[in-house]
């Protein structure tokens, strides 16, 4: 990475697992960084020693959640700012530019983060109408830690300004890869929902849940404007909240016929 002699140092935190086909053209988005630090939880692929060839910082690291990997990298980086990104996110040319002439520039105290903004791309090419507004860019001393199983949002002491320029995010790039994530993460959104106590699932919640995902996806973000692409991800989407629910119906009806059919206690034989 390139050795930049300021007062304010950049430090870049990527979460990787299974990303050998992806990390590269991540690392070399963000080679304008003093520091790159790799928090990959367990591949089994060449994502460790691609990342090292390329001069990344690695640390193999099982983390619990993202919450917890995008915490354990902050402890490692000793830049005065940090910017996180995934293994399928790319910083483009204008966004860096933006991100060095902040990390450069007199400080002010009154901001201690920035958002991004976000331009989703799916099946490879397709751009996603809906842009997302991110807070990926922190000073270090200001930045609390991250918080939450699946849906990580960061605890800042300050308020939080907006850089220009997008970070680019290639996502749901094929159907195999995005079937194999809902299987994994449908089961902790499911344990979050039935640990907070989420009402019975009756027979009618599950078409307003997916019809409503769907509305979200298709007509209030655009996805009819991407054509087929859009059909099929707003499809998914609604695919995707049905799987959670159905297990978290499965996880009701398992502990209901527990409370009924308790298990007997070892003196009672």
């Amino acid at each position: 990475m390139d050795n930049i002699k300021q007062k304010e140092r950049l430090s870049v935190i990527i979460i990787s697992k299974d990303a050998e086909n992806e990390i590269a053209d991540a690392l070399s988005s963000v080679d304008f960084a003093d520091e790159v630090i790799v928090v990959d939880s367990g591949s089994e692929d060449r994502t460790v020693d691609v990342a090292k060839r390329m001069g990344a910082l690695v640390f193999e690291y099982n983390a619990k959640d993202f919450s917890d990997g995008r915490n354990f990298g902050l402890k490692q980086a000793k830049g005065e700012w940090i910017l996180y990104i995934d293994t399928d996110e790319r910083v483009s040319s204008e966004l860096a530019i933006n991100i060095k002439h902040k990390i450069t520039s007199p400080i002010n105290q009154n901001i201690v983060a920035y958002r991004v903004s976000r331009k989703n791309f799916y099946f490879g090419n397709h751009q996603w109408p809906y842009i997302e507004h991110l807070e990926r860019l922190f000073r270090r001393d200001k930045l609390e830690g991250w918080y939450g199983r699946l849906h990580e949002s960061p605890r800042v002491k300050g308020n939080i300004g907006v850089l220009e320029g997008y970070l680019l995010h290639y996502t749901h790039r094929n159907l195999t890869s995005m079937v194999s994530k809902t299987i994994e993460w449908s089961k902790i959104e499911a344990e979050l929902r039935f640990k907070s106590g989420h009402p019975k699932m009756n027979w009618w919640r599950f078409p307003r849940v997916m019809l409503t995902v769907f509305f979200d996806s298709y007509i209030r973000q655009g996805g009819w404007r991407v054509g087929t692409a859009g059909l099929v991800e707003s499809m998914y989407q609604s695919f995707s909240i049905f799987i959670t629910y159905a297990r978290l119906w499965e996880m009701q009806q398992e502990n209901n016929k527990n409370k009924t059919n308790p298990k007997p206690k070892a003196n009672e034989f």
